[in-house]
């Protein structure tokens, strides 16, 4: 069930939203105003920014949908209800936080898990960054992408799931590096694309075991699909 994303190497290779920004610290910067929405808060251990058991699971969270459509059911595997995200378009549906395209999340923590389910589907999620040239970068995974492709401001790789729930483990400093050479500082913006099901996204200082995860934090499978 775990996945850890690896590189395939080549060698050359204002929309603006209701008020959903109490709490988050704005920087003044010219004539704009940028929301740095964890900036304030001490950042060690788990940081989760969304719990699909949540009363408002997408409360910090943008959604885009067409042809498609982003419901709460309820997953027969894992006994849960899950957010699930389903579009013929994958690039027009599609789920995005900070909410405010001028926002930013501010997590320096370096590990960021999704718990994912496979729906046999085209399905792809992207990560942006700021690195220690203060240079923004993205990283896109795809389960539809055959090599891995290293360009100035996106890296773009192969993602491999396993039937049914997967818990991907993206390790961001190190992936910074390699792609890029530079270090890690922060994650500036989360955004996961059709098609999915999605049970948690959070970030950890560093990768933990499943016996050293809180009971929320966890997969759990109903008792006879783990005997099996």
């Amino acid at each position: 069930m775990n996945q850890s994303l690896s590189f395939i190497w080549r060698k050359k290779e204002a929309k603006t939203k209701n008020q959903r920004t109490r709490g988050w610290r704005r920087l003044e910067e010219g004539f704009l105003t940028f929301v740095v929405m964890f900036k304030n808060i001490f950042q060690s251990g788990l940081l989760s920014i969304l719990y699909s058991l949540g009363s408002k699971p997408l409360q910090i969270w943008d959604k885009e949908v067409s042809d498609g459509h982003i419901k709460r059911p309820h997953d027969e595997d894992i006994q849960s209800d899950v957010l699930e995200i389903v579009g013929s378009n994958i690039q027009s549906t599609y789920i995005t936080c900070p909410v405010d395209p001028n926002a930013t999340l501010g997590i320096k923590l370096p590990f960021l898990v999704i718990i994912v389910k496979n729906l046999k589907k085209y399905f792809t999620f992207e990560i942006q960054v700021l690195d220690d040239k203060n240079v923004r970068r993205r990283f896109r995974a795809s389960n539809f992408q055959a090599v891995t492709r290293v360009k100035p401001y996106i890296c773009t790789m192969p993602l491999k799931m396993d039937e049914g729930w997967n818990q991907i483990q993206f390790n961001l400093a190190d992936f910074t590096r390699r792609a890029y050479g530079t270090n890690y500082v922060e994650t500036l913006r989360v955004q996961v694309h059709a098609n999915c099901r999605l049970r948690r996204i959070y970030f950890s200082e560093r990768m933990c075991s499943e016996e050293e995860l809180p009971p929320e934090f966890k997969l759990y499978l109903p008792m006879q699909q783990q005997k099996a």
